[in-house]
């Protein structure tokens, strides 16, 4: 029986109690005060409802297991900050024991100041280590005028953490892709190359072996962002992509934006979508004869033999 069933309820209530003891309490305190108890209020609410995601999905992945020690990759940015405070919420309550271990790539950027997010770190109490290698000279001088530097960065960033990875003796990685990471490749890879390509929530690294993890991949950003801010967690500024113009990704979130005029809950929908699949209406033929379908008509080639069989 995996520990994380019937734990999710158990979570969502215990945060509801503390919600309304915290509302009842508030309205013989000072103004200052008061306003201090409603940011901690409503944290707890964004926080109950992304950890109901967070859990719902390392239990279908399998993603905290007994005696796992997961690296988690801090960025600076709000998206890895959340799933690092929701871990440690996790890791405090849930009936398993797993390390977690922060890592930080300073990639010497201009201005850069990492001292926020040590003293973040400190007062978080999980163990971290902060990665010191000059990735931003060579993007800058590897990438061709006009192109994007997200692709490199990104590859030597995910190189150097993979082998801090495999140095500090970890199993799994996790990374804070969320659900508009997921949606926004769907779309980029269906524009730009052809392909019904989204995210996956865990794959497996060929290099290392290691279980690479995206806990996120079902939360929007739009709550993240908010929890993020409410939290006041460090956050530091990115000189590479956000300095770069008519990128493909800020396009396609402004794509987004226009269809939520048509429908509200477009996302998650979009979200939902890449976890139904239905082979017998798209027109890969080779999907179709790996889920057992008639290439052709789409029709089960199982007969009721292999069916109870299996």
């Amino acid at each position: 029986l995996n520990p994380l069933n019937g734990w999710v309820q158990q979570g969502a209530n215990g945060v509801a109690r503390a919600m309304k003891s915290c509302c009842s309490s508030s309205k013989s305190l000072s103004p200052e005060v008061s306003n201090e108890q409603q940011r901690l209020t409503q944290v707890n609410k964004i926080q109950s409802k992304l950890l109901k995601h967070l859990r719902t999905t390392c239990l279908h992945y399998n993603m905290l297991e007994e005696g796992d020690h997961i690296m988690v990759c801090v960025s600076g940015g709000k998206d890895s900050a959340t799933l690092l405070s929701l871990l440690r919420q996790m890791q405090q309550t849930l009936p398993i024991s797993f390390n977690l271990t922060a890592v930080h790539v300073d990639q010497k950027q201009p201005g850069y100041n990492g001292a926020p997010l040590v003293e973040w770190l400190e007062q978080l109490k999980v163990p971290f280590e902060i990665i010191e290698e000059d990735t931003y000279s060579v993007v800058v001088d590897k990438t061709d005028e006009g192109k994007s530097y997200c692709t490199l960065c990104s590859r030597l960033r995910r190189g150097i953490l993979y082998t801090a990875a495999d140095r500090l003796g970890c199993n799994k990685i996790a990374l804070g892709h969320h659900g508009d990471d997921a949606i926004e490749t769907l779309l980029l890879n269906m524009v730009h190359a052809g392909q019904l390509k989204a995210m996956p929530a865990r794959y497996t690294s060929e290099r290392f072996g290691l279980a690479v993890m995206r806990p996120l991949i079902t939360c929007l950003e739009e709550t993240i962002r908010e929890y993020a801010k409410l939290s006041e967690f460090p956050i530091l500024p990115c000189n590479l992509c956000s300095n770069q113009a008519n990128l493909h990704r800020p396009q396609v979130k402004m794509l987004l934006s226009s269809l939520e005029l048509l429908n509200d809950n477009v996302k998650r929908n979009l979200l939902n979508a890449i976890a139904d699949v239905r082979p017998s209406h798209l027109l890969d033929q080779s999907l179709r004869q790996a889920c057992d379908m008639d290439p052709i008509t789409g029709e089960s080639i199982l007969n009721d033999e292999d069916e109870f069989i299996s």
